[in-house]
């Protein structure tokens, strides 16, 4: 089972509805006209073709699977004291003074250049169940991050 916001959920729906009603009418058209160019054997359009239908096939049925394990979470019923899931949590990297926004997402919704962070990924992991005010140590590729919770908020603030 995995959580996530009602906009993660809307757009997993929508890249799955233009995988299937877009891309694999094209991919099954390719393939079609790839097939009629003669011997398959030899015909490296026909081969390409097949490989992008299967990409195409396996890519819906991983999102398919994924939209039926998954359940959309209210984040306005959920409670800010803490960092969970759907969390905006601003930090300060006591190092280096630096500030930084993050949003926990699911995997399916991280998106760094949104400011959006997998709540697999280390840090998120750390911040889990913590508290504005307490500091965490990250191991981090790069080495400890020691990290400061400035406030936490719901997506929506």
């Amino acid at each position: 089972m995995e959580f996530m916001s009602k906009e993660g959920y809307d757009k997993l729906v929508e890249e799955l509805r233009q995988l299937t009603d877009v891309e694999l009418p094209r991919a099954k058209e390719a393939l079609v006209e790839a097939r009629e160019k003669g011997d398959l054997s030899e015909n490296f359009e026909y081969h390409a073709a097949k490989r992008e239908h299967n990409r195409l096939l396996g890519r819906i049925k991983f999102k398919q699977k994924v939209l039926a394990f998954t359940r959309v979470i209210d984040p306005a019923v959920m409670d800010n004291d803490k960092v969970h899931l759907l969390s905006k949590v601003e930090l300060t990297n006591l190092a280096n003074g630096g500030h930084m926004t993050y949003t926990i997402a699911s995997p399916h919704e991280a998106d760094l250049r949104e400011g959006k962070i997998s709540i697999n990924s280390p840090i998120a992991q750390a911040l889990l169940n913590r508290k504005a005010g307490d500091v965490v140590e990250v191991k981090v590729p790069a080495g400890m991050l020691q990290l400061k919770i400035e406030r936490i908020s719901g997506m929506e603030e």
